[in-house]
């Protein structure tokens, strides 16, 4: 679609320490992506700045230092640490004559080859075409050119519509796809909540030893490395407990300003996590980045609006520490918070499944609501749920709900209702004399 350079296997990378936090990124990673991708860093350029250039993101001389050691190196492909502007893609392709890629372009293409289900492939497409809509905008210039040839003349459709039109098209059609799978994960939730069998969702940042942990805790197969986003599609296995058994849920990683596109478009996927009754929030206890890495997968979190769910922190990898034992911490009111395990050493096992335990029989919820009529529209919301229990009408219109859910889905229907589901809250049902109808 686009007149540009191809990208090769041998790149230039190119890192900016800003001032803002929110620019800063973290070049360590950066080489851990593109290895991720299979490409071959050749050289890497450094520098600071206090905002990006407009016109080239880095200034003029750092434009010139890195069209020089592309030429010295004969890069195919130089790869910036941030996100760029179009136009700033097509002013550094035009300097340094190779194909600009920014990270969020970087991340996608690694989803791209991760990606094995049918789902997956297409909400890495979905991404992708998201995210290359954005480019069509001050676009290459073959983009402007009208329709020639018979029958072709006159004003007609430019190609830049005619691209825009295509892209529309094919993002709808995605769309409808993934609405079914969607329609097609909500069934096999609801199955699951009707065997009363909870949900337990692995998350983390990216590389935490979560697949790792969830084959050896399932005894599966999902293909685990030592590398960045190994995991693209969600796995569901059976995980037997002391005091019964739970759905343990292998996710997609987090990364730090993890793109928009990639949010949106894994919707169906991190409904997963939304829905789970308990996260178990992996993290690489060896990393010196910990703490930078566990505030941004909160950061996800509450953009997915899974933050409200419990959660247990599992610090992985106490292997590489020394002389470190496993070990469950608790809260103020003795709840398990954190569990100290080895994955690869299957180490502290016991401890962790004994915690998950202790917060799972504690997660389900029952609650009496007497729903006025006007705010019958909480009714779609417990029944999407499959939470109620026995619906009842009194001579007034009321109804007298009795649901039972987990208490992650509780706190969202409140945060969401902004506190009004709490005042609906019924202690005593026998007062109501006159209950007439039963559904």
């Amino acid at each position: 679609m686009f007149d540009r350079y191809e990208a090769g296997e041998t790149a230039v990378l190119v890192h900016i320490d800003f001032s803002d936090d929110d620019r800063r990124e973290d070049i360590t990673e950066l080489q851990l992506l593109v290895e991720s991708a299979g490409v071959r860093s050749v050289g890497v350029i450094t520098g600071s700045r206090r905002s990006p250039d407009r016109k080239f993101f880095v200034g003029s001389g750092k434009v010139e230092e890195l069209a020089a050691m592309v030429a010295a190196t004969e890069a195919k492909v130089v790869i910036f640490n941030h996100s760029l502007s179009p136009a700033q893609e097509r002013n550094l392709e035009q300097i340094c004559e190779c194909r600009v890629l920014d990270r969020t372009t970087l991340i996608l293409d690694i989803f791209a080859q991760r990606a094995r289900t049918h789902e997956g492939k297409l909400q890495v497409e979905l991404a992708q075409l998201r995210h290359m809509s954005t480019r069509l905008i001050r676009g290459w210039t073959h983009l402007e050119r009208q329709k020639g040839g018979i029958g072709m003349r006159g004003p007609g459709e430019t190609q830049l519509e005619t691209d825009r039109r295509l892209l529309r098209g094919r993002i709808k059609s995605i769309n409808r796809r993934l609405d079914k799978v969607d329609k097609q994960r909500e069934q096999s939730r609801r199955s699951r909540k009707r065997s009363d069998l909870s949900t337990v969702s692995l998350v983390g940042y990216t590389n935490a030893g979560k697949s790792t942990l969830f084959n050896a805790l399932t005894a599966s197969e999902v293909y685990a490395a030592d590398q960045l986003f190994a995991t693209l599609d969600p796995t569901l296995r059976k995980l037997n407990l002391p005091d019964g058994a739970v759905i343990l849920a292998d996710t997609v990683g987090f990364i730090r300003h993890l793109p928009h596109d990639l949010v949106a478009a894994f919707k169906a996927t991190l409904q997963e996590t939304r829905q789970a009754d308990l996260l178990l929030h992996i993290v690489d206890c060896a990393d010196e980045n910990m703490t930078e890495n566990f505030d941004q997968v909160q950061n996800v979190l509450e953009e997915i609006e899974a933050d409200t769910i419990p959660q247990l922190v599992v610090c992985n990898k106490i292997d590489l520490l020394e002389d470190f034992v496993p070990r469950i911490d608790y809260d103020d009111e003795g709840k398990p918070e954190r569990v100290w395990v080895s994955a690869q050493k299957q180490i502290g096992f016991e401890l962790l499944l004994q915690a998950i335990n202790e917060l799972i029989g504690e997660v389900i919820i029952e609650q009496t609501l007497k729903i006025p009529a006007t705010a019958g529209h909480y009714l779609g919301q417990f029944y999407r749920l499959d939470a109620i229990q026995q619906k009842e009408y009194d001579d007034l219109g009321n109804c007298i709900l009795s649901v039972r859910l987990s208490d992650a889905n509780w706190r969202r229907l409140t945060k969401q209702s902004q506190g009004e589901l709490e005042t609906f809250i019924f202690e005593d049902s026998s007062e109501e004399s006159d209950v007439d109808v039963i559904c």
